[in-house]
């Protein structure tokens, strides 16, 4: 394949002609390609499964990991191991692409690869390696790892992604008219383009767009300005010249105001986020409009098309029989890894996404009374999953996973799984009857793990944050905690007030509809499954992408 001139290989419907090219640290694709951690990655997956399934004019750039995030394994007493194991892929192209690119004033050859299409049904997505023979030791350890915890190196990486990127599209003459920055990582590719360009401002501007995904202003990604210039971030521009383009005077540099102030156009991933990111960057000058796009997942990957005939048939007796066979089936998992023989005809609560300490995974169990009584209810009986990866260096988020597990020991019908990756994720949707979600208004920017799992015929029950502020109808099609004033509350309060709603809702609304009244059960999981295919089918957001911020 010619990789000198490249054009997507298939036919581009009209409305999509404009090239663009998407950046992103990870992408979820599918299962073999571990090259993702977490949301961001499920969100870049399925929005390259739906920029194919729309047959858009885009590609993708990312990083090839060599050791991918982590495997998540256990150590002898069950809790958390982190393992790391160099990967290999037989379904990924070398297009012989070889160039050089200055990381800390030094010379590193970039290889890349390619995912075609046809292997997963995604737009073309082409990965970038520093792991090759013709770099040094400490080079090539570049894409070792997802989000190194070395500062030199997470932004060596970041220089790959964007000023790397930026460059692997000049050799591949693709030319294109938007760069689509998914999160802020990719941001050094502004300042390859200023080069280009011959340090023409608008020239840049007129071809960034940003996407957001950090509702705090001290998420977003900060490093030393000095050491940002030494690692050659700055693609060779002075440090005046970058305080003068950016705008950032101070010792930090912050890589989301400087994208903020050299895209034309952002977005938030949720209408409340929208709202959350224009009021937190308000007090900057010189920042592009932000706009909210809503996060969203690919529904011919996720949703169990099944459940969706059933329900379209107005056979109830095999929709029942469908969601009681991936129940059984996920539930041997569930057997598999920890012993525990669970029933599917108990209803099941999953908690699993990435652990982090604002998600607040191990909530339900802080009122040690009730969550004993919850999981001893003969009457309602009760049988709860979780699963995700912490970050390998966050430790309470470690301390809460490992608290789970030492807590799983005392009860038959509590389990907590390992290897959270997408193939686990489908499975854990399927055997859910109740996805939790708890994080901290306004924490979670989007949150999309509720969107698949009401795909696969779970009931979504949350906080009112992020893209479920769009979604819920309270008692119809999930369940939703009611807002507070939670601005005027410490954040002990904010967490007392969750949890006695959560068990309050659980108590007097959940368990007595699934087992009283299961006809009014089904018909609120069948309401969400409606709603979700309607307005959060990533279709709709590649779409929307087009329509807004391409234009």
């Amino acid at each position: 394949m010619d990789f000198k001139n490249f054009t997507v290989p298939y036919e581009v419907k009209e409305q999509y002609e404009k090239r663009v090219a998407y950046f992103s640290m990870e992408y979820a694709i599918h299962q073999p390609l571990k090259i993702y951690s977490g949301g961001l990655g499920f969100l870049s997956g399925s929005h390259l499964r739906s920029a194919y399934d729309l047959r858009q004019n885009l590609i993708g750039i990312g990083i090839l990991w060599s050791e991918g995030y982590y495997d998540q394994a256990r150590d002898s007493d069950q809790s958390l191991k982190v393992v790391w194991i160099k990967k290999y892929y037989n379904f990924l192209v070398d297009t012989g692409i070889l160039f050089q690119i200055p990381i800390h004033n030094h010379p590193v050859w970039v290889k890349v690869w390619y995912l075609p299409p046809d292997v997963f049904k995604s737009a073309p997505l082409f990965l970038l390696s520093t792991d090759i023979d013709q770099n040094d030791h400490v080079s090539r350890t570049i894409t070792n790892r997802l989000y190194d915890g070395n500062a030199a190196t997470k932004v060596a990486q970041f220089i790959l992604l964007g000023g790397g990127g930026a460059r692997l599209l000049d050799e591949l003459n693709f030319n294109p008219e938007i760069y689509h920055l998914n999160e802020a990582h990719a941001v050094s590719s502004a300042f390859y383009l200023y080069n280009k360009f011959n340090k023409n401002v608008d020239e840049v501007k007129k071809r960034l767009v940003f996407t957001t995904h950090t509702p705090e202003e001290a998420g977003n990604e900060k490093h030393d300005f000095q050491l940002c210039y030494d690692m050659s971030y700055f693609d060779g521009l002075s440090m005046d010249e970058v305080r003068e383009l950016t705008g950032i005077h101070d010792n930090l540099f912050n890589h989301s105001l400087a994208a903020l102030r050299l895209s034309h156009r952002a977005n938030g991933v949720s209408q409340l986020h929208g709202e959350v990111s224009r009021q937190m960057w308000s007090k900057y000058d010189g920042i592009c409009e932000i706009t909210a796009i809503t996060n969203a997942q690919n529904s011919r990957y996720w949703a169990d098309k099944q459940l969706y005939r059933a329900m379209e048939d107005q056979n109830d007796q095999w929709f029942d029989d469908r969601k009681k066979h991936l129940k059984a089936r996920a539930l041997e998992i569930v057997a598999d890894q920890t012993g525990k023989i669970m029933s599917p005809k108990v209803l099941t609560i999953v908690w699993a996404r990435r652990f982090a300490g604002y998600k607040r995974a191990e909530l339900i169990t802080r009122d040690k009374e009730r969550f004993e009584a919850l999981l001893k209810n003969t009457k309602y009986p009760v049988q709860i999953i979780w699963a995700g990866k912490p970050y390998p260096l966050d430790y309470p988020a470690i301390s809460d996973f490992n608290y789970l597990v030492e807590l799983s020991k005392q009860y038959p019908n509590m389990a907590v799984l390992t290897g959270y990756e997408l193939t686990l994720s489908k499975r854990l949707k399927q055997v859910a009857d109740v996805w939790l979600n708890n994080p901290r208004v306004p924490r979670e920017a989007s949150g999309t793990s509720g969107m698949t799992a009401a795909m696969n015929g779970a009931v979504n029950f949350s906080t009112n944050d992020g893209w479920i502020c769009e979604f819920i109808n309270n008692g119809n099609n999930g369940f939703v905690v009611p807002p507070a004033d939670y601005m005027n509350m410490t954040t002990e309060e904010q967490d007392n007030y969750d949890l006695e709603q959560i068990y309050q809702i659980l108590e007097n609304d959940i368990l007595p509809l699934y087992y009283d009244n299961f006809d009014t059960w089904r018909q609120v999981v069948k309401n969400g499954m409606r709603d979700v295919q309607i307005r959060f089918n990533s279709d709709r957001m590649a779409d929307e992408y087009y329509e807004v911020m391409y234009k």
